[in-house]
């Protein structure tokens, strides 16, 4: 299917038909995602999740959706009405309009219809995927922006950098598929993972691309732009009832999504894992679904791991990794896949081994280069928990962010009161004072 000539041909109602199906698929693993999660972290953090509603709670995710249909939607003052509303739509569309060049599977044939499990396909699908998950920020930034309050739009903007950053690094990971592969089309891409899958011969890619997905998704430990602790609820604390469910299912939607583009980019999309791929069926007919979901499932239940598992990184940190690390991680890695890729069209007879070789020696090159960094950070951490030199001048500034002083420290030219001239006397810091002492307790009378 490199040349697309199975694409074009399909009746109208088979086109409906596919993109209802799609539709329907996203707003399932939507349902089972929201009631998985809770599950799946009740079990890591040994305790009880849903169980009320249904047998076993497997009909939480609907007993939560209709809450929030039933609940009064509050539209707040002072607020940019048109935008406030279209904000949740904006957010939701672009991340199911990216699944219309995932292919679910090989060609089959549909009431004597020979069509790929495909919506369509394009030349240049992977730019245009990257092109429409880039809009759904908008939706984002919109909503924090016209919600007319400081911690809304304090949660957009955090969410543009955030995103900006994720980006880059992800569209390098897709130039270094599709410079080995040779081509811009998912399908392509998948037909060229028939003998050995890209997470092998790709590793750094996978890697920097794992990450980016979880920071693009603004999933923990990488959900700044909603950070409860300081923004209240982020971008949608102005929100309620079926306009949050929006920004709800738009981030599922967008887990899927990037769930469905790490299968289709690096693990095969829809051919059998090995040793399954030996049967001859296992990549024919419509098995080969059975395969793709459970690979999208795959990535679903490392989010939820995740978010059992690690704390929320800070800002500072989370900038750090994409711009100083993943992003030019990107960029060494995209051009050593150039290369190789120019010696082939040479006519230089280099194999997948190469390739294989030259991922591994990067990938050691990265966990070097991470190791060094951790080691750095806990020399500065141990150096930290020495204690400062209270003899030194003190200099508020001196770590990026004003500090009071500790007890011993002072600023030049002032006391450690922080009190230009002399200090107080000794005896008047030290002798109690009257105020000081304690005061007998009386007795109740109701002894």
């Amino acid at each position: 299917m490199n040349d697309l000539s199975e694409f074009g041909h399909d009746p109208w109602w088979l086109i409906v038909a596919k993109a209802l199906i799609v539709f329907v698929f996203l707003l399932l693993t939507t349902l089972v995602a929201i009631l998985a999660e809770r599950k799946v972290m009740a079990w890591m953090q040994t305790r009880v999740g849903p169980n009320r509603v249904g047998p076993m709670g497997l009909l939480q995710s609907l007993a939560d959706g209709v809450k929030l249909a039933l609940k009064e939607g509050i539209i707040p003052r002072g607020i940019d009405k048109p935008i406030y509303l279209l904000a949740p739509i904006i957010a939701v569309i672009p991340a199911i309009m990216a699944f219309a060049v995932v292919p679910f599977g090989p060609v089959v044939s549909v009431f004597g219809h020979r069509t790929p499990l495909q919506l369509t396909d394009l030349p240049v699908a992977v730019l245009y995927i990257l092109a429409v998950t880039s809009v759904g920020v908008y939706g984002i930034v919109l909503a924090g922006w016209a919600s007319g309050s400081t911690y809304p739009l304090l949660g957009g903007l955090r969410s543009t950098a955030q995103v900006i950053s994720y980006e880059i690094a992800m569209g390098l990971t897709f130039a270094a598929v599709f410079l080995h592969a040779g081509t811009m089309s998912t399908s392509g891409i998948v037909d060229g993972q028939l003998d050995t899958w890209y997470v092998f011969l790709l590793l750094p890619s996978f890697v920097v691309y794992v990450f980016s997905m979880v920071g693009e998704t603004n999933r923990a430990p990488f959900d700044l732009p909603e950070a409860e602790g300081e923004l209240v609820g982020g971008f949608h604390t102005e929100y309620s009832s079926l306009r949050f469910a929006m920004f709800m299912l738009a981030e599922y939607i967008n887990m899927a999504t990037v769930s469905a583009l790490a299968a289709t980019m690096f693990l095969g999309g829809w051919h059998a894992p090995w040793p399954l791929s030996i049967w001859d069926g296992a990549n024919s007919g419509w098995v080969p679904l059975i395969w793709f979901v459970a690979k999208v499932w795959g990535f679903l239940f490392f989010f939820i791991w995740l978010r059992a598992t690690l704390p929320r990184l800070r800002y500072d940190q989370f900038m750090t990794l994409g711009w100083k690390i993943l992003i030019p991680v990107s960029l060494g890695w995209v051009m050593v896949v150039a290369t190789i890729r120019a010696l082939r069209v040479e006519g230089h007879d280099i194999g997948s081994v190469v390739d294989i070789i030259a991922g591994v020696v990067f990938a050691i090159a990265l966990l070097a280069v991470f190791w060094a960094m951790s080691r750095s950070k806990r020399r500065r951490a141990g150096e930290a928990n020495a204690g400062p030199d209270l003899s030194a001048p003190f200099d508020p500034m001196a770590g990026g962010f004003p500090v009071p002083p500790l007890t011993g420290q002072s600023r030049p030219g002032q006391t450690s009161r922080g009190q230009t001239g002399s200090a107080l006397p000794a005896t008047r810091r030290s002798e109690p004072t009257q105020a000081s002492q304690p005061v007998p307790m009386k007795e109740s009378s109701d002894a």
